[in-house]
């Protein structure tokens, strides 16, 4: 009795092995052996967005242009009231120059730039569409603030003007969420974003990135020596090179020209015109008599380099 009693524990015992084994299931039950996206019961793979038209790419490349002029005129509005501020200790004509110069052109690049998004239409994204109405409002809100300022930028307080003009460009900040912040959730625009070339890291206007611009002149390296060193009188016949370190008075061609060096700019005034130049490079016209091109600026001085036609 009790050797029977044992097999019929052993065969209980397989039983319930067999029942188990049934319980996992096998391949032909829709087990593990199911793929995921196949068939069986198991979850589905996602489905892979579709390409984004070329419509929306050209849309989210404008909304990334609009957004990367304005992080620019922020950045030199805030560079340019330091400058207006600063050239008020080499008295009220410079300073009120460069305030000028400010005033006509800041307010004319944010109109530049509601244009752009004016131009954009819809997108076909809500999303999308709310964050460029977004941005629209807020341009079109500074704007009719300028607007509302004094017509003429000669008038009243140029400098206290320009600092009011600094404050309305500085209010313009991306509305929330962003376009970066919206790709995540969208994978029609995180596409069009790939594709868009002014979404680049580093895209510039003039298609130029930051990475291949040209590296700037060495700002505490020495200055490049000036054929005419400080002989301004080499300068009478309209043809020179020569070194400033603070202020010069030169006459070049009959031009009368007084030279004025900042941290930053130079400074060239004659009888009916003052114009400030930043950097290595730039020139300035004197009509077509002479001009005048900056071969090199640091705090040690400038060379300056004087020609005529």
């Amino acid at each position: 009795m009790g050797k029977r009693g044992s097999v019929v524990a052993v065969v209980a015992a397989a039983g319930l092995v067999l029942a188990l084994g049934g319980c996992g299931g096998g391949a032909d039950e829709g087990g593990t052996d199911d793929a995921p996206g196949t068939s069986g019961k198991g979850s589905a793979a996602p489905t892979p967005a579709k390409s984004p038209s070329q419509q929306l790419v050209k849309w989210v490349g404008g909304l990334c242009e609009s957004t990367v002029a304005l992080k620019d005129l922020r950045s030199d509005s805030a560079a340019d009231l330091k400058e207006i501020q600063k050239s008020g200790a080499q008295g009220d004509l410079v300073a009120k120059a460069r305030a000028i110069g400010y005033l006509t052109s800041t307010p004319s690049a944010v109109r530049d730039v509601e244009s752009g998004l004016a131009d954009l239409g819809p997108s076909g994204v809500p999303a999308a569409d709310r964050l460029r109405d977004a941005w629209l409002k807020k341009v079109r809100s500074v704007v009719a603030d300028l607007d509302e300022m004094a017509p003429h930028p000669a008038a009243g307080d140029a400098e206290g003007s320009a600092a009011d003009i600094d404050k309305l460009v500085q209010s313009l900040t991306s509305p929330q969420p962003d376009l970066p912040a919206l790709t995540k959730k969208d994978a029609r625009l995180a596409a069009a974003h790939e594709r868009a070339e002014q979404c680049a890291p580093g895209w510039r206007p003039d298609g130029r990135g930051e990475d291949t611009a040209s590296p700037a002149p060495d700002p505490d390296g020495p200055l490049p020596k000036a054929a005419d060193g400080r002989n301004y009188g080499a300068c009478s016949d309209g043809a020179c090179e020569v070194l400033v370190t603070s202020t010069a008075n030169i006459t070049a061609n009959d031009v009368d020209v007084h030279v004025s060096l900042g941290d930053d700019y130079v400074t060239f005034q004659t009888a009916g015109t003052l114009m400030q130049l930043g950097g290595a490079g730039g020139e300035a016209g004197f009509g077509d008599r002479l001009k005048a091109t900056v071969v090199a600026h640091n705090k040690d001085g400038a060379v300056l380099k004087f020609t005529s036609p």
